[in-house]
């Protein structure tokens, strides 16, 4: 099932979800060229989210008084953020920015262009977050902007539950349109993210996101965009 557009008609343009398509796609492009030249483990361990890393420095820091590990901390924070534009897999990409070229305009239209942006940016790194209280000691990279994109869903259902979704139900070669109510995409959201590992890209030593850790902090961003939401009302 393929979400195309939405029912609601937004008054202005989504600009900000446009910088953030693009954004996205620029950097999972810039991924397949450092796939090809072999570069591509480096940077995703250098950029992408490892609990472990960070919750190593944090007991440094404070349980063994090494004041130079707080420079690491505050080096890997970065990577609540970064973490969020970069991608694993064809699949993960083309589902995210699917869901994001959706019900991102319209959440967008409601926040306006700043808020949208800060409302993103947070929830990504909430769940960044919820990842690493989860499971301080992983050592595998958690990368994707997943958790940004429930928090967009959690706010788009809490806010327009009865909304149609435009939707193509792909057939063997036939194509069907069809509607379906936008509460059905929070489970659909989650069914999918079992297909993405489909078209991974080659990235070194054990790959990404081999955790069920991501689940918990997908939920957590979901709740925190209709909780969001809720209070905005």
């Amino acid at each position: 099932m393929i979400p195309i557009s939405d029912n609601i008609r937004c008054r202005n343009k989504p600009i900000i979800n446009y910088w953030l398509i693009g954004i996205n796609l620029a950097v999972f492009l810039w991924e397949l060229q450092l796939e090809f030249s072999g570069e591509l483990g480096y940077f995703v361990n250098s950029w992408g989210l490892i609990p472990a890393q960070i919750s190593g420095a944090i007991t440094n820091a404070l349980f063994f008084n090494n004041s130079a590990a707080w420079i690491i901390v505050v080096w890997r924070s970065f990577s609540l953020l970064f973490g969020i534009f970069i991608h694993g897999s064809f699949s993960q990409i083309l589902g995210n920015l699917l869901f994001l070229w959706v019900f991102g305009k319209t959440v967008e239209n409601i926040l306006g262009h700043g808020r949208y942006l800060r409302f993103y940016l947070a929830a990504g790194a909430i769940a960044s977050l919820v990842q690493i209280l989860a499971e301080p000691s992983l050592t595998v990279p958690l990368i994707g902007g997943n958790g940004a994109i429930a928090a967009i869903l959690g706010a788009y259902i809490m806010k327009f539950p009865k909304a149609k979704i435009d939707t193509i139900l792909p057939l063997i070669i036939v194509y069907i349109p069809i509607q379906l109510p936008a509460f059905f995409y929070i489970f659909w959201w989650f069914v999918q993210q079992l297909f993405y590992g489909i078209g991974s890209l080659n990235i070194p030593p054990f790959g990404v996101n081999q955790s069920g850790v991501v689940f918990w902090g997908q939920v957590v961003a979901l709740l925190i965009g209709a909780g969001f939401m809720r209070l905005k009302r």
